[in-house]
């Protein structure tokens, strides 16, 4: 009986950890408006300064985008240290403008992003928090020509396993 019990805590504890990493993500080429396609972050298990990624995605039918913007959580300390690097969906830098304030990335593009266009953003050496819940980021993304902030989706990340 102590077998079995500890083959199924083993086999639940191998799952689980599989599982953790597996991202939810969204794909709509025919769509109007960007959207977060996925997050995720490196290293994915317990460690105190990590790489947060967020993957975002202009569809086709979509206006050209001009700005993106971060909101960090509280339990989030922006800063010089955390460099915010933006590339195209072939691995190609993006050139833009990051400034950091208060809980907020901004992220002005030099060119418009144009639709149907795949974008990765890195924000490097964050200090994950080690108590509650995960932090939660919220986007936002302004098109050219619109002051309008479009929220576009939100990114939650594990504290570790």
């Amino acid at each position: 009986m102590k077998k079995i019990l500890i083959f199924a805590a083993t086999l639940t504890l191998a799952t689980v950890a599989l599982i953790s990493n597996l991202e939810a993500s969204a794909n709509d080429d025919n769509g109007t408006v960007p959207h977060l396609d996925g997050s995720t972050s490196f290293p994915p298990t317990r460690s105190d300064i990590v790489r947060y990624t967020f993957r975002v995605h202009i569809p086709k039918n979509s206006k050209a985008m001009s700005q993106l913007i971060i909101k960090v959580p509280e339990v989030i300390t922006v800063s010089k240290k955390n460099k915010v690097e933006v590339v195209d969906g072939n691995g190609q830098k993006v050139s833009a403008n990051v400034s950091m304030n208060d809980q907020t990335i901004l992220i002005t593009f030099s060119e418009q992003v144009r639709s149907n266009t795949k974008l990765e953003i890195d924000i490097k050496n964050v200090k994950r928090p080690t108590l509650g819940n995960g932090p939660v980021y919220r986007l936002l993304a302004k098109f050219v020509d619109s002051n309008t902030e479009i929220p576009i989706g939100v990114a939650r990340f594990r504290i570790g396993i």
